[in-house]
């Protein structure tokens, strides 16, 4: 199977992180999608995945898969443990909840204050931009952070006991905060120490060490 992505984007690294923790990242072919050129908004990427973004997984059989949950879901369910997504209904109905919460209220608003409110991709990316709401995400990001770290007092991972999806979204989410400096609140002591204990995790390491990789074949 083939994913498109990009080396260091904070989507593409939550599928990366997936595959790390089911053992297939060296069953897997990387194609890159520069986003920094905008390549992700091109007709040709577009025929991949209309949405025009990272990253898309493509079968064997040419079956196209885009969304990091959607993603998941499809590598978890290929071989036990299905330790990403539960077992049990109701762990999988929570683990569900807590993706979609760690998206719309902490990852997916860093994206918008990102492509809003600074710089972003570029002007050749960024056809339109309206700061004022990139700011009101921004602000929307950092009441998500006090929300997982409320979340994270009272248990040791985002979705209850197990690490799942959703600890890997809302890691995206502080990969992606550190991309935009976007600081952590002094006060989220809980996010914090979660966060130190993931990065230590061994499919976190895997991950920085493609990214570490990659960046050093492109300066070559």
């Amino acid at each position: 199977m083939k994913i498109y992505d990009w080396y260091n984007g904070p989507y593409p690294a939550r599928v990366r992180i997936a595959l790390a923790e089911k053992g297939m990242l060296s069953k897997t072919e990387f194609v890159p999608v520069n986003l920094l050129t905008g390549e992700h908004k091109k007709n040709e990427f577009l025929a991949i995945n209309y949405s025009g973004t990272l990253p898309v997984l493509k079968l064997d059989d040419g079956t196209l898969i885009a969304e990091c949950t959607a993603i998941t879901q499809y590598l978890d369910a290929l071989a036990p443990p299905f330790s990403l997504t539960g077992t049990t209904p109701a762990d999988k109905g929570i683990i569900h909840m807590m993706t979609k919460r760690a998206e719309i209220e902490f990852l997916d608003a860093v994206s918008v204050y990102f492509h809003h409110a600074t710089p972003g991709l570029g002007p050749e990316v960024e056809l339109y931009q309206n700061p004022e709401w990139g700011n009101r995400m921004r602000d929307k990001a950092v009441r998500g952070m006090h929300y997982f770290d409320r979340v994270l007092q009272m248990q040791p991972y985002v979705a209850g006991d197990t690490f799942s999806m959703a600890d890997i979204a809302v890691i995206g989410g502080m990969i992606f905060s550190t991309l935009v400096k976007l600081p952590l609140p002094s006060e989220c002591a809980a996010l914090r120490e979660w966060y130190n204990r993931m990065q230590a995790r061994q499919s976190v390491q895997q991950w920085k060490s493609m990214v570490d990789e990659e960046r050093l074949q492109r300066k070559a």
